[in-house]
């Protein structure tokens, strides 16, 4: 899995790159049907091109195996 791990707190990081803003939010709009539908709901970040997913669980204080789930159904999104 090619995501980063970052501190403060303990969570997993992407950052997806799309050709515009409209492909974005596609995206990010899949992102929030994952979410939904599986009751975990990440940070997302949505900028000109670009949408940056972070998954943690709060009251673990950090990433479980839920989160590792959460990221490779991100990964799937795109295909």
């Amino acid at each position: 899995m090619d995501w980063e791990t970052r501190q403060n707190p303990e969570r997993l990081v992407k950052t997806f790159r799309f050709a515009n803003f409209q492909e974005a939010m596609v995206f990010a709009n899949r992102v929030a049907e994952l979410a939904e539908a599986k009751g975990h709901h990440p940070r997302l970040t949505v900028e000109w091109g670009r949408v940056t997913v972070e998954w943690w669980t709060h009251s673990a204080g950090g990433i479980t195996e839920k989160d590792r789930e959460m990221a490779r159904l991100t990964d799937l999104l795109l295909g």
